[in-house]
């Protein structure tokens, strides 16, 4: 079941969170410095959304994309400048369901939150599908991987895993974070890999 919530939203172009996973910022602009300020007298939770790409760049109100993730402080170092060094964990998807017209210098959103309960385990052939085509993909790009340690995450801390770190661009993550089930994410992180294989000249993978 999913429930609506009002979320105080960082709208962050190319910085992704995914559940379970945590995500190091660097908060020196002050209506997001007050946006921390604000969620460490709360509830220490903070909304990590995309705004869409604009023909002249991103401004304040710029259009978002329909699903983030929602995080909880996990780590804050308050800087003498008022400046933060914060790292998320995420908690849970959410949808978008409207932006509130609020008076405080950061955005919010009612949202729709995602039950990460409702999560699936993989298939046993879709697992080691994933392991498989992971390890060709860190043998092509010189990445040194403890398999070992890989061998022992549940699914849900593989596939999310894999989905924060790997060097997809902005899009491509975010049709990560939008797959409808953890099967559909890994399904489509395997398809990223194979595709970057095939474009190894590229920096990045891309969905655009």
């Amino acid at each position: 079941m999913s429930e609506l919530a009002r979320i105080s939203i960082f709208p962050l172009g190319g910085a992704l969170l995914f559940p379970r996973m945590h995500l190091p910022l660097h908060v020196f602009e002050p209506r997001y410095r007050a946006l921390i300020s604000d969620a460490m007298a709360r509830d220490r939770r903070v909304g990590m959304i995309q705004p869409k790409p604009m023909k002249d760049g991103i401004d304040t109100a710029a259009p978002l994309f329909d699903m983030g993730c929602v995080g909880r402080i996990a780590h804050v170092e308050a800087l003498d400048d008022g400046r933060y060094n914060i790292v998320l964990e995420g908690l849970s998807r959410f949808r978008l369901v409207r932006e509130l017209d609020v008076s405080t210098p950061f955005r919010q959103i009612e949202a729709q939150l995602e039950d990460p309960s409702e999560e699936t385990a993989l298939a046993v052939i879709q697992r080691a599908d994933l392991e498989r085509e992971s390890r060709r993909f860190a043998d092509r790009q010189g990445y040194s991987v403890d398999w070992d340690a890989v061998g022992r995450l549940d699914d849900e801390a593989l596939v999310n895993g894999i989905a924060q770190i790997a060097p997809f661009d902005a899009a491509a993550k975010q049709a990560l974070l939008e797959a409808t089930s953890l099967a559909d994410r890994a399904e489509l992180i395997v398809q990223l890999m194979q595709f970057f294989g095939r474009h190894d000249g590229e920096d990045r993978v891309t969905l655009q």
